[in-house]
């Protein structure tokens, strides 16, 4: 076994017991860790793109504004942490609209802003929020790895091929189906669910995954970056890592802010309105 493989192994093992437990515990110890990777997302973004030499000054408002929501989702603030996230969209929006900046910088904003209030709101602090936590990182891990052995396993027609040349449609569909597997799974080892509502969400889920995995693979490939940093030895970035987590959440938790208050008028645990318990 390679020096590399090693490292891979062992930094991959360390980072899965960290999110694990924190997902155990919730709470504060979960908030931190969301907290974290939306600001090292926003470090990560801001480093490909470059904003931090193209538009300090907006960079510097990106990074009041993160530090902002990410002190509301520590305080549990959430409806706080996003009038703060849209305020500072809007704001640099019309910075770079009025300056003739780079539009990365509201996107950033948006994408990392939105990824530790999604994390820390989806886990909440009930059984249900933690099972929630657990059916999507059962979701997205199942679509990654069975995505990568069934594509070269058995090949075929590309996905992407101008954004990332090595996924396939077969990978996709093959990681699609271990997703609803995995993902029910989880579920109803802790609740008893009828009909298809929990199969489909895991579908959409790992659509949603498949997404961000590609999104990211055009923009490293539009700034002409291999990884996006090198923070964690042997797998590159934080964005390497969680690239699909991070749209499987969004789309997680705006449909359970839409069905929520389509059903009742006023929001409710994420995890009760998403599981249907």
């Amino acid at each position: 076994m390679s020096r590399e493989l090693r490292l891979r192994i062992i930094s991959g093992i360390i980072l899965a017991a960290i999110v694990l437990v924190a997902t155990w515990y919730g709470g504060l110890s979960f908030r931190l860790l969301a907290v974290a990777i939306g600001l090292l997302v926003y470090y990560e973004w801001s480093t490909i793109s470059d904003l931090h030499g193209q538009d300090p000054q907006g960079n510097a408002l990106a990074w009041l504004g993160l530090v902002l929501i990410s002190g509301a989702t520590l305080m549990e603030e959430s409806v706080y942490s996003v009038e703060v996230l849209f305020a500072f969209v809007a704001v640099t929006a019309i910075m770079v609209a009025m300056r003739g900046k780079s539009w990365w910088l509201p996107g950033g904003i948006f994408y990392a802003g939105l990824t530790a209030i999604a994390l820390a709101e989806i886990r909440d602090d009930d059984l249900r929020g933690f099972v929630l936590m657990l059916f999507i990182f059962a979701t997205v891990w199942a679509t990654d790895i069975f995505a990568y052995f069934v594509g070269r396993a058995i090949g075929g027609p590309k996905l992407a091929p101008r954004i990332s040349p090595g996924k396939t449609w077969s990978g996709a569909i093959g990681g699609a189906i271990a997703a609803v597997v995995a993902g029910t799974a989880v579920v109803w080892s802790y609740f008893s669910a009828d009909g298809l509502w929990i199969p489909v969400l895991a579908l959409v889920l790992s659509i949603c995954s498949q997404t961000g995995d590609l999104f990211e693979s055009f923009m490293k490939r539009r700034f002409g970056v291999k990884d996006s940093s090198h923070l964690i030895p042997g797998h590159g970035g934080v964005m390497d890592r969680v690239d699909g987590l991070i749209f499987a959440c969004f789309a997680a938790f705006m449909l359970a802010i839409v069905i929520s208050l389509t059903m009742s008028g006023e929001t409710m645990s994420l995890g009760s309105v998403l599981l249907g318990v």
